[in-house]
């Protein structure tokens, strides 16, 4: 079964160890935010830290795993249409419009939608990781300059990934406007079963 976060909203679900994820991208240029926790610990979580140490590469793509904060496997990549994603970036939060974009109205974000549906998980706004931006097109220069690009995924594009041990996992619609080139789109979700 397909489920659909609506623009500017999350969910939060759990996924047995062999379950795959689909995350798909209907209306093309949107963004998902992904989080991970442990189903049995939840002090072990995503990292983005070790992922990009053990990947060797700022590039996360088909092929390679997110890691946890201790170091063990949590999702493998096994496709990915688009091939464009971000695991620098922090999930946006009410300060990012604020201090970055000098936006002083409640704006809602990434940040607020994994943290209020990971609640019934007992997941605290503090335990919300660096998020792993599916879909998300961040540039950078020889001087190290950042840059947020429109996402490059089309109508469709999706990413399937196999969890590697139980998971509790936190997914977006994007609400960053400069993150989804000024319109804000829903994301799917579907979960298929690793029995």
């Amino acid at each position: 079964m397909i489920n659909t976060i609506e623009k500017q909203t999350g969910a939060a679900f759990r996924l047995r160890k062999g379950d795959r994820l689909k995350v798909i991208d209907p209306q093309g240029e949107q963004v998902s935010d992904i989080v991970l926790f442990n189903a049995e610990d939840l002090r072990e979580k995503l990292s983005s830290g070790k992922t990009l140490d053990f990947e060797e590469t700022i590039l996360i793509t088909k092929g390679h795993h997110l890691w946890s904060n201790r170091s063990r496997k949590m999702m493998e990549i096994l496709e990915d249409t688009n091939g464009r994603n971000d695991f620098l970036l922090a999930p946006c939060s009410p300060e990012t419009f604020q201090i970055m974009y000098k936006n002083p109205e409640y704006h809602p974000s990434c940040f607020e939608n994994l943290h209020t549906n990971l609640s019934k998980y007992g997941i605290a706004p503090d335990d919300i990781p660096t998020a792993f931006n599916i879909f998300m097109n961040v540039q950078f220069s020889p001087d190290g300059t950042l840059s947020v690009d429109p996402p490059l995924s089309k109508a469709g594009d999706y990413m399937l990934l196999e969890a590697k041990m139980d998971l509790i996992v936190g997914l977006t619609a994007c609400s960053a406007e400069q993150s989804n080139n000024y319109a804000f789109k829903p994301i799917q979700y579907e979960i298929i079963s690793g029995e």
